[in-house]
C-alpha cells in the first residue's frame, strides 16, 4: 500500500469526479465523501469503491446532472426522489434536510426513493453527529443476503447507522451491514489471502467458514446474529420501501454495477429545539450520561490486554489522525489510474 497525503488524495478524487461531468460544489462534495471516507479507514468504501462509482456512471444506472427533490411531506416527515443522482450526494441532502427538520420539530424524517448506492453510510452519521443532533438512517442494498433458513440471497445487506453526538467531536458512530462481514470486507480480506477471524458464511457444501473466496463463491454470507439479523434486514427493507414509496431490495437489479434504485430513511433528533418539552435533559446532562456508560465501558477487562475494548467510531478517530498524520493508504493500481483519469 503507499500512502497519499489528504490533500493529494482530495485533489485527485476532485478531478475524478470533474472528469465524471459533476461539476462545482457537487464534484468537490462528492470527492470530499470519499476521500474522507477512506481518511478514516474504510477505505472499501472509499477510494477502492471509486472504480466500480465511475462505471456506473458510464453505464447510466448513475446520473451525474440528477439531484434530489421533495416529492411530498407533512410537518416532520418528508419523501423524496433522489432521481438516480449519486449517492452519496443525495444522502447527504437527505440527511442534511432531517437535520433541518429535527432544528424545528424535535425530530426529522426523509425517506429517499429511487437513489444510488450510498458508500460510507457512516459519513451521514458523523454529519449529524458533528450538528450536534442523534441519528439513524439505514438503506436497502440488491438481494444479496440469504434470509436465515434460505439456500440462496433473498435478503439485502441493508446497513445501519446509529449515531450519539458527543462533546469535541469523539462521537459514538455506529455503522453496520446487516451481515457478519461486508461484501467489500470479503473482498479484501480474499485479496489479501487471509482468513476471516470468525466465520462470516457458508461453502458451496452449505458449511460454516472462515474462508472469504468460498462465501463469495456461493454468495452465502451470514447474516448478523444469525436468525435475527435475518429479521432485522427484512424489516430495515420494508421500512425503508414502504417509507419512501421506493423499491424493496428484490426488485433492485442484481447485478453490482448496475445496484440502482435504492430506498434509504434519514432521522435526526435534537433535543435542543425549540419545539422540544422544556423538562427534556438539558446537553449537558446527556454528555454526562453518555459520559457515564463509556466509562463503564472502558472499565470492562479486555480479553487481550493489548486490545482495549473500544466503543463505535474510537477506531475511526484513531485512524483519522493517524492517517492525516502519515498519509492516506491506497491501493497502488487504483490511485495509477485515478492518476491517469482511466475510469
Amino acid at each position: 500500500m503507499l500512502r497519499i497525503p489528504y490533500t493529494d488524495l482530495y485533489a485527485a478524487l476532485h478531478r475524478a469526479t470533474e472528469h465524471l461531468g459533476l461539476r462545482g460544489d457537487r464534484a468537490a462534495l462528492c470527492a470530499r465523501l470519499f476521500a474522507e471516507t477512506t481518511r478514516d479507514g474504510v477505505y472499501t468504501h472509499g477510494l477502492d469503491r471509486f472504480p466500480r462509482f465511475a462505471e456506473m456512471v458510464a453505464n447510466g444506472s448513475i446520473d451525474v446532472n440528477a439531484e434530489p427533490t421533495r416529492v411530498a411531506g407533512a410537518a416532520a416527515l418528508e419523501r423524496w426522489d433522489g432521481h438516480l443522482g449519486p449517492g452519496n450526494l443525495n444522502a447527504f441532502t437527505a440527511m442534511e434536510r432531517a437535520i433541518a427538520l429535527a432544528r424545528q420539530y424535535g425530530l426529522g424524517a426523509v425517506a429517499l426513493a429511487n437513489t444510488n448506492h450510498w458508500m460510507r453510510g457512516g459519513s451521514y452519521g458523523w454529519l449529524a453527529a458533528d450538528a450536534g443532533v442523534f441519528a439513524l438512517c439505514w438503506t436497502n442494498t440488491l438481494a444479496n443476503l440469504p434470509a436465515w433458513g434460505a439456500a440462496a440471497p433473498t435478503l439485502g445487506n441493508n446497513p445501519l447507522v446509529i449515531a450519539v453526538p458527543r462533546p469535541a467531536g469523539a462521537h459514538v458512530v455506529l455503522d453496520m451491514a446487516m451481515s457478519q462481514f461486508s461484501y467489500g470486507s470479503l473482498a479484501a480480506y480474499s485479496a489479501r489471502g487471509a482468513q476471516l477471524p470468525v466465520p462470516g458464511g457458508y461453502d458451496l457444501a452449505g458449511e460454516l467458514t472462515r474462508d472469504p473466496a468460498a462465501i463469495e463463491a456461493s454468495k452465502r454470507a451470514l447474516a448478523i446474529g444469525y436468525w435475527k439479523g435475518s429479521g432485522l434486514s427484512l424489516v430495515l427493507d420494508m421500512l425503508a420501501a414502504m417509507l419512501s414509496g421506493g423499491l424493496a431490495a428484490h426488485q433492485i437489479p442484481q447485478e453490482s454495477t448496475r445496484e440502482s434504485g435504492l430506498s434509504q430513511v434519514f432521522l435526526a433528533i435534537d433535543p435542543s429545539a425549540p419545539s422540544a418539552p422544556s423538562t427534556f435533559a438539558t446537553r449537558q446532562e446527556l454528555d454526562r450520561i453518555a459520559a457515564g456508560i463509556l466509562d463503564s465501558l472502558r472499565a470492562a477487562v479486555p480479553v487481550d490486554p493489548a486490545r482495549p475494548v473500544r466503543y463505535p467510531g474510537e477506531q475511526t478517530l484513531r485512524l483519522r489522525q493517524e492517517n492525516m498524520k502519515l498519509g492516506v493508504p491506497v491501493d497502488p493500481a487504483v490511485w495509477a489510474r485515478l492518476l491517469a483519469l482511466s475510469f
